[in-house]
């Protein structure tokens, strides 16, 4: 399998991210008009958490809190799993399973580099399956 940091260069311009002073209902509409789950938090350039469909859910709506009233860094997840941008996909998707996220930055030392789904990494892993059967297919065609 290919390191993480082959699969971000494919998804180049696409990490979007939040200011923890940022309120949670502008932070929901970015979720919205990006068409992902979760964003990181940066503080100066630096991660200091993610925030996720699953924290408005179980933090502000299930809460009875208002997304207007509330900022990012109040339920964001603080505690983020991280990996470096060396880690292999396979290493990514497993780490992803033992922990229960499906959203993992990727950082090289202090730099922030991106952040991957499960769903990238299940595409990537499908596809390099399909690559591979095509090729059985040819080979035992000729």
């Amino acid at each position: 399998m290919r390191p993480i940091h082959d699969l971000l260069k494919k998804r180049e311009g696409a990490n979007y991210s939040l200011s923890p002073q940022d309120i949670v209902f502008d932070a929901l509409q970015t979720l919205s008009n990006h068409n992902v789950g979760a964003l990181m938090v940066l503080d100066g350039g630096k991660l200091v958490g993610v925030f996720s469909e699953r924290d408005y859910t179980r933090k502000i709506a299930l809460a009875g809190r208002s997304s207007r009233d509330t900022r990012v860094q109040e339920i964001m997840t603080s505690s983020v799993v991280s990996v470096s941008p060396t880690v292999k996909t396979r290493d990514c998707l497993a780490l992803m399973a033992q922990k229960g996220i499906r959203h993992l930055p990727v950082v090289d030392g202090e730099k922030v580099l991106g952040m991957i789904s499960i769903r990238d990494i299940m595409n990537d892993i499908i596809a390099d399956h399909e690559l591979t059967i095509s090729q059985l297919e040819h080979y035992i065609s000729s």
